[in-house]
């Protein structure tokens, strides 16, 4: 009776959601998702979500998702786990480098490891925070990913922004809006900071430990920063796909409003 109550989802109607409330041929559109956050069985699962999402932008629009890898990153900084220190040095000797066509992504959900794996997307070369596209604007977007700073002007938000690009929130909350690490870039607070990095990378066709300085990101005050943005910006719009909400607002608008609003900071 529970299963009569709520059919399954289906790729045609998540696209006729995404379409009805704003999705247009032609966008290039970041993506944030959780498959769970559904609530229903979808025909198709996440392979489903990915070509919806694709046929609601359309052959002529760009699809963008983050496919980070956090576990390629300096030991001594990880909390969610931390791992005892007697660790550290073997995770840099040993961990593999970052290779876009074969590491896999760690937390970023199941929609996400399907998008990144289809023939022909093209993936940025960033070890730890690294982007998928697909589109006519895929490789202007992901061709480029310098070391650092990796969310700053000249990685693949900056040219997001540069492009009009919407975010989507595709049942995830602003916390997982990775736009709004370019916002910390451009803002100036009392006590922004850097800290030290590491990852393993192939450098010259060898495995190295290579070692930078990025930003010390925080994203404590994104959930207050885009509900207040959604609130006051009349081209956000939200709906519900199954048990889903789904949120869709201009990239270049949620930055500077954010940007705006971290340099209040204390």
């Amino acid at each position: 009776m529970e299963m009569e109550e709520h059919p399954p989802l289906t790729k045609s109607g998540i696209r006729n959601e995404l379409k009805a409330m704003g999705v247009s041929e032609g966008m290039t559109l970041l993506v944030h998702s959780s498959l769970k956050s559904f609530g229903r069985w979808i025909a198709g699962g996440s392979q489903a979500v990915v070509e919806a999402l694709e046929e609601a932008v359309g052959p002529s629009g760009t699809l963008v998702m983050p496919t980070q890898t956090a576990d390629l990153s300096e030991p001594s900084n990880w909390s969610r786990p931390p791992v005892p220190e007697s660790w550290w040095a073997v995770i840099r000797e040993e961990m593999p480098p970052y290779r876009p066509d074969l590491t896999p992504t760690r937390a970023m959900g199941a929609v996400v490891e399907a998008f990144r794996r289809q023939e022909g997307t093209r993936r940025s070369a960033h070890p730890q925070v690294s982007f998928a596209a697909r589109g006519p604007l895929a490789e202007a977007i992901a061709g480029e990913h310098p070391l650092v700073p990796p969310l700053g002007e000249s990685s693949p938000l900056g040219r997001l922004y540069e492009q009009g690009a919407y975010v989507l929130l595709l049942g995830v909350g602003h916390d997982r809006s990775t736009s709004l690490h370019l916002a910390e870039h451009r803002a100036s607070w009392p006590g922004k900071s850097w800290m030290r990095q590491g990852a393993p990378m192939l450098v010259d066709g060898e495995r190295r430990w290579v070692e930078y300085e990025e930003l010390a990101y925080d994203d404590s005050d994104f959930t207050v920063i885009g509900e207040a943005f959604e609130a006051a910006c009349p081209q956000a719009s939200r709906a519900r796909i199954g048990d889903s909400l789904v949120r869709l607002m201009p990239m270049r608008e949620l930055v500077d409003f954010a940007a705006r609003r971290m340099a209040l900071r204390a």
